[in-house]
């Protein structure tokens, strides 16, 4: 193992958006057994700074990965298409007009059951959203198109996230 690996050479996976989570949790486990602190505890300081340095690289890679939306931005990143969602929100008017739709939507709800459907359909967008994504990176290999599809989910991660607070806010 190299410190300086991608993420993808580091768990000896593909390149690639499309993955295994039951493969990324099992290498991921394997790595942390490798590497924990705790394994170089009679090593001294030097070698458990170096067991930390690896652990905490090990932990990183395994958010990016296993989550599906950091894996694609981290491919996007790879091949040099930034994501850079901070300053760049430009989106096409058909995805922002879907976006005012479901803030209305989520506004004029009035009980758990119309957030609900909200989620359901806003679930159904992001899974159709996601294996679009997969195929602009794993087939088509179009990274500036994928940045831009990256920074869409984003959008649909956040409004879930809204509608996750106003379900628990309507004790669901």
């Amino acid at each position: 193992m190299k410190l300086d690996s991608d993420d993808f050479e580091l768990f000896g996976l593909p390149r690639r958006c499309a993955q295994d989570r039951v493969q990324i949790d099992a290498r991921w486990k394997a790595l942390q057994a490798e590497v924990h602190p705790d394994r170089f505890a009679t090593e001294g300081a030097a070698a458990q700074r170096v067991a930390m340095q690896w652990a905490v690289r090990v932990n990183e890679a395994y958010a990016r990965l296993k989550d599906p939306l950091k894996r694609a931005a981290y491919l996007c990143e790879l091949q040099g298409a930034k994501v850079d969602a901070e300053n760049n929100t430009a989106m096409p008017t058909s995805f922002l007009m879907h976006q005012m739709a479901w803030r209305e939507a989520l506004d004029d709800a009035r009980d758990a059951a119309a957030v609900e459907a909200l989620n359901d359909e806003v679930m159904a967008f992001r899974r159709a959203a996601l294996a679009e994504l997969e195929s602009t990176l794993d087939e088509r290999r179009d990274w500036a198109a994928a940045a831009q599809q990256v920074r869409a989910l984003m959008f649909v991660e956040r409004f879930a996230h809204d509608l996750d607070r106003r379900l628990e806010a309507l004790g669901q």
